[in-house]
């Protein structure tokens, strides 16, 4: 039992793996193995995340990881990608300066002595979802060789927009924690 207790974090850390390396097999040309070990990625993140909650083995440490793991697998597939000049760099640009953004803002709140609670949104969910299908479908296509048509660049204006708006629903739940913790201050 003490195995499976520990099989959640376990899968998170290899999908933390997974980011350098679909990075590096991506830039080697290796597309089909970036795309297998995308997917492997995504099946472990459903994986861990129902072994945490039907078994009850979540973690502090699992709640720290698995987001992690998330953000690097984005951002390497965003900037690989844009270094490939497979996705535009604008958009590259936006889920990392969204993403640097969160974390900035979450480190001043901790460093103004500001509590602040970081519960994922729905539109950071959608986020999220956006984001793993648009990498998906490019590097699918990269592996398999087919083109994506009419898809782009209307899929990179999509994610664009998603990830805009769920910058601005973080900050604004960012805004409200300040303004909170300056008048209890």
């Amino acid at each position: 039992m003490s195995l499976i207790r520990h099989l959640p974090n376990l899968l998170t850390g290899l999908r933390l793996a997974a980011a350098p390396t679909t990075a590096g097999l991506l830039v080697a040309g290796h597309f089909n193995a970036a795309f297998g070990i995308f997917a492997f990625a995504g099946l472990s993140d459903a994986a861990d995340g129902f072994l945490a909650k039907r078994f009850n083995l979540s973690s502090r440490l699992g709640r720290i990881l698995d987001p992690a793991a998330d953000k690097a697998l984005m951002l390497a597939g965003f900037v690989t990608l844009a270094f490939l000049n497979d996705v535009p760099l604008w958009l590259a640009a936006i889920v990392v300066a969204r993403d640097v953004l969160m974390m900035a803002g979450l480190l001043v709140a901790i460093g103004v002595g500001v509590p602040i609670t970081v519960t994922p949104l729905s539109i950071g969910k959608l986020c999220t979802l956006f984001q793993v299908v648009y990498i998906g479908l490019h590097l699918a296509a990269l592996a398999f060789e087919f083109p994506l048509g009419i898809l782009a660049p209307a899929d990179a204006y999509a994610v664009a927009a998603v990830t805009l708006a769920s910058l601005f629903a973080y900050g604004s739940v960012w805004v409200q924690a300040m303004r909170a913790g300056h008048k209890n201050a």
